[in-house]
């Protein structure tokens, strides 16, 4: 299947209005996006919060975002669940509404084998023909998915890359030498872009893309053309800035910080809440030092 996951992707975040998804900030997100150079949107993944969405919240904003995109950016729909009828649905939702690929985070919880994880997204692949990336990150859902298993899922036709956010860079280089260059090695920690691209990966899926698109942008599209130094400033320069977007669970910095940016109303559902007071105020450091707040 031909999909271009190359460069920087941002994990979209899902604004809210009054609890409720605020559609108008959300088409403003994806325009955002596609002015200042990003490759691809990805709506209902872990920083749009898609835990604390219904699903016919899930299923709207996946439409929303799809719609408002026209083609004009690649559209990955987080389509994930810990029940494999459920990941079904939604990625058939996804490719309904004309989403370009699915997002599948690997079931959390109920902590599978390796084979279940196998079986899992081969179900999702047989049932759905789209485009289909893998999601990695134990540290959200208790399971690794091993290099070996991914190598096995990639044989799988539909199955076109990882968003590697185990941290491992050691995992990570198993997974570039099993799979190949026709596999999409996607970086699922900021901080983590430049060493990945170093050893085969592809890009990005961004958390700090959300308030700064040009610069992940830049350090990607510096890297993949060859200038490395550039692509060096520009890690360095961001860096301070990711580090940020962590001092709490993620999406409740870069929710904030969209927020004191203007960008959209800074709503989060529980079990997300604010920020203490101390890590606020060092995320409005952070944003003034790199030139987003006065």
């Amino acid at each position: 299947m031909s999909l271009n996951l190359k460069g920087s992707m941002v994990a979209l975040v899902t604004p809210f209005k009054n609890d409720k998804v605020d559609e108008g900030k959300l088409k403003e997100l994806v325009e955002f996006h596609i002015e200042n150079g990003t490759k691809a949107v990805i709506p209902c993944g872990t920083t749009g919060e898609s835990a604390t969405l219904s699903l016919a919240e899930h299923d709207r904003v996946v439409e929303v975002v799809t719609k408002i995109a026209k083609k004009r950016i690649t559209v990955i729909a987080g389509s994930g669940s810990n029940n494999t009828k459920e990941a079904i649905r939604l990625t058939r939702h996804a490719k309904d509404v004309g989403a370009d690929a699915a997002l599948l985070i690997s079931p959390y919880y109920n902590r599978p084998t390796q084979q279940g994880l196998y079986l899992h997204f081969k179900a999702v692949a047989d049932a759905v023909d789209i485009p289909i990336v893998l999601y990695n990150i134990a540290s959200r859902t208790g399971v690794n998915i091993e290099p070996e298993t991914i190598a096995e899922l990639a044989k799988i036709k539909n199955i076109v890359g990882v968003k590697e956010a185990s941290g491992n860079l050691d995992q990570m280089s198993r997974i570039a030498q099993l799979c190949g260059d026709e596999f999409a090695l996607i970086s699922g920690d900021d901080s983590l872009t430049l060493p990945l691209m170093a050893i085969g990966g592809t890009g990005v899926i961004s958390v700090v893309a959300n308030i700064a698109p040009k610069d992940v942008a830049d350090l990607v599209d510096s890297f993949l053309k060859g200038d490395l130094r550039h692509a060096k400033k520009m890690h360095y320069k961001l860096l301070p800035l990711i580090k940020a977007m962590f001092i709490e669970t993620n999406p409740i910095p870069v929710k904030t910080a969209m927020g004191l940016m203007g960008m959209i109303e800074p709503g989060l559902r529980l079990p997300m809440c604010d920020m203490k007071p101390e890590n606020l105020a060092k995320l409005r450091k952070a944003l003034k030092d790199y030139g987003l707040l006065k």
